[in-house]
C-alpha cells in the first residue's frame, strides 16, 4: 500500500469513527445534499450549511495522517453580499451546468506529531460552522 492510500484510508478511519459521530452529537444530521466533487455524505445543522470531509487533498503528503479539509457548502446558485466573500469565507464553487455553489475550506490538523488534538479540531469544526452559518442566515429568505 503507498502513502497515498494509506494517508486516504487513515483519514476516512478517523472521520467515521471520531469526527462524525461526536457532531452527531452536537445536534448536527446526516445532510441530504450531494456535494459535487466530494463522494461522502456531509453532515449539517440546517439546510443553509452543509460539512463534507476532503479526504483526497494532500493524500499524498507524508504528514497526510495528520491532517484533512473540512469543506463548508453553501448549495444554492444565489448571488451572496461581497462581505461574506473571500478566502476568509465563501469563495464560488463551479458546477458543471454553468452554475455555482459557494463553499469555504478549512484545513483541520487533528494530530501535531504525538500530540493529537481531536477535542479542539471537534471544537473548532463546531465553532466555524456556527460561525458561517450566522453570516448565511439573512440569506435564508432568498433560497425559499
Amino acid at each position: 500500500m503507498n502513502l497515498t492510500e494509506a494517508n486516504k484510508i487513515f483519514r476516512k478511519s478517523i472521520i467515521k469513527g471520531y469526527f462524525e459521530p461526536n457532531l452527531l452529537n452536537l445536534d448536527f444530521s446526516k445532510s441530504n445534499i450531494k456535494h459535487p466533487t466530494i463522494p461522502d455524505d456531509g453532515l449539517m445543522q440546517s439546510s443553509l450549511l452543509h460539512i463534507f470531509f476532503d479526504v483526497e487533498t494532500g493524500s499524498d503528503y507524508p504528514d497526510g495522517d495528520e491532517w484533512f479539509i473540512a469543506e463548508f457548502l453553501f448549495p444554492y446558485n444565489i448571488k451572496i453580499p461581497d462581505s461574506v466573500k473571500g478566502p476568509d469565507y465563501f469563495t464560488t464553487l463551479s458546477l458543471s451546468d454553468g452554475k455555482n455553489f459557494w463553499h469555504h475550506r478549512e484545513l483541520i490538523r487533528f494530530k501535531y506529531g504525538k500530540s493529537k488534538k481531536l477535542v479542539e479540531s471537534l471544537e473548532f469544526l463546531d465553532s466555524k460552522y456556527k460561525e458561517l452559518h450566522s453570516m448565511l442566515e439573512p440569506l435564508e429568505k432568498d433560497i425559499k
